[in-house]
């Protein structure tokens, strides 16, 4: 036990030759940023691909080689077209949003959820009397969408499917702090106020 301790310590003392030694020994798949690829990426997010890459073309210079693969999936290509031959050009892999369904049952197909939105489309829906609506999140930097559809099932049920995370606060939810943000910001100056007089 002592040995595991004291090997510890030795690995935490500053070693000039352990960074070319990791890369030297590391194989390109734990190199890879599970972060990136696994959460949804949204304009002006901390996703930084690029840092991904070059971390990945590193291993590569250190390693003697990488398949492009490798180096492609941290751009979110897909390696199984490369299968078939190089010729063709690489597509690459959609992004996916995490998508989230509630069913819920109302009369109205319309349900107020805080947030604004825009219609952009209506599909018919197969077996189904009522079409599907499409909807945007109306806010300038959010790319969520939602659709809303009645259950082919049972009609009284509205099932909405919201695609992607919001990447602003709900109007709705600030609309109905803002009164009690600004009393509590009047009491805190009053507070304040009330100090400097004692």
């Amino acid at each position: 036990m002592e040995d595991s301790l004291q090997g510890g310590s030795q690995q935490k003392q500053p070693n000039p030759q352990l960074p070319a030694m990791l890369l030297a020994s590391a194989s390109p798949v734990p190199q890879l940023d599970w972060a990136s690829l696994l959460l949804p990426r949204a304009p002006g997010s901390l996703h930084d691909v690029g840092a991904t890459a070059s971390q990945q073309q590193a291993v590569a210079g250190a390693s003697g080689g990488c398949s492009s693969s490798t180096a492609g999936d941290a751009d979110g290509e897909t390696g199984a077209g490369e299968k078939g031959g190089g010729t063709r050009g690489k597509k690459k892999k959609k992004a996916t949003w995490p998508r989230f369904a509630f069913q819920t049952r109302s009369e109205n197909d319309i349900l107020d959820d805080g947030y604004r939105w825009r219609k952009y489309g209506q599909k018919a829906v197969k077996n189904s009397a009522y079409p599907r609506s499409y909807y945007r999140c109306s806010h300038h930097t959010c790319n969520v969408k939602k659709q809303v559809q009645r259950l082919a099932r049972d009609t009284s049920i509205v099932v909405t499917t919201y695609e992607g995370v919001h990447n602003h606060p709900c109007e709705k939810l600030m609309e109905a702090l803002s009164p009690i943000l600004k009393q509590l910001q009047l009491l805190s100056q009053l507070q304040c106020s009330t100090n400097q007089l004692i």
